[in-house]
């Protein structure tokens, strides 16, 4: 029993954190950072909050090495692909 109230209790410190990265996030939008400021620290917490989610409600945290091996391609790719948009988004087009 003592297996599954652990269990749950990470489960619920882990729901705790999403949900106060979400009020980050929120309260980031009312906060002035320059524009390429707000992209960069929301993106960090969409990373770390993406990062929460994979370890624990994935179960990724217990897994073997190899998994993050096989896991850095997609990884890779998220990336080339994030970086390659941000002129794009970051710095639109001005009329």
């Amino acid at each position: 029993m003592s297996s599954e109230h652990g269990h749950q209790r990470t489960y619920n410190l882990t729901f705790g954190a999403l949900v106060f990265f979400t009020a980050l996030t929120v309260g980031l939008s009312y906060v002035t950072l320059g524009h390429v400021g707000n992209i960069v620290v929301g993106a960090l917490i969409a990373a770390t909050k993406a990062t929460l989610v994979a370890l624990y409600f994935m179960h990724l945290k217990g897994e073997e090495r190899w998994i993050f091996t096989i896991a850095l391609f997609p990884l890779a790719l998220v990336a080339v692909l994030t970086f390659a948009l941000m002129p794009d988004v970051g710095f639109p087009l001005q009329p």
